[in-house]
């Protein structure tokens, strides 16, 4: 990833290799229609299919978003083809159980169980589940789920150390999940409509 790449995605957790590639390309396509990218990941199911995940800056991801994000990045892959062969485009919101690429999703996330796994060993271990108890600048403090005998309950885990991180599925995180869901779709909403107010303002001004 490029210096000036690399300063726009203030993701923790990056792709490496084709699906970095795929990023460098994606990342700025949806920077300008307003989406952010949460991640990318080339399989070979299906022949080959290209998961491209993303949200908009509140979280939010309707089926039509994917649909506009869709549109919008094909042409660009299609101009740098950085896949050889064939494969399937989906784009897809990170659902409920979502990893965590941001510092602000684990500061977002606080109180939730979360899986995780680091580059390094921390406190002898790679593999961690627990509750995020606190996020700040440098990392997070995991209280575990079930500590073993002789484990300290809590663990700090530093962002540079962690590799991959996901929400687990709880009732919790379902309630609070579709609770800040709802409340971004109506603070959406009614930006939507102070804006086209706004227009129709400067129409009628315009007029007179």
């Amino acid at each position: 990833m490029t210096a000036a790449a690399s300063e726009a995605d203030d993701r923790i957790i990056r792709e490496s290799g084709i699906d970095g590639r795929i990023a460098l390309i994606v990342q700025p396509v949806l920077k300008a229609i307003g989406f952010r990218l949460v991640r990318v990941q080339l399989t070979g199911q299906n022949g080959l299919t290209l998961q491209i995940m993303a949200e908009r800056e509140d979280g939010t991801m309707t089926v039509e978003d994917c649909e506009e994000v869709s549109r919008a990045v094909s042409p660009a892959l299609d101009v740098e083809d950085p896949i050889e062969k064939a494969y399937h485009l989906e784009v897809s919101s990170p659902g409920i159980d979502r990893p965590l690429v941001r510092k602000s999703d684990f500061t977002t996330w606080t109180g939730h169980l979360v899986k995780l796994e680091t580059s390094v060993l921390v406190g002898d271990r790679k593999r961690f589940k627990g509750k995020i108890a606190e996020a700040d600048a440098d990392g997070i403090l995991v209280e575990r789920d079930k500590a073993a005998y002789g484990e300290e309950p809590t663990v700090r885990v530093p962002y540079d150390a962690i590799a991959e991180a996901r929400l687990v599925l709880t009732d919790d995180l379902i309630r609070d999940a579709l609770s800040k869901d709802n409340r971004a779709r109506k603070e959406a909403r009614k930006r939507r409509g102070e804006a086209e107010d706004a227009a129709e303002e400067n129409e009628t001004e315009q007029e007179s």
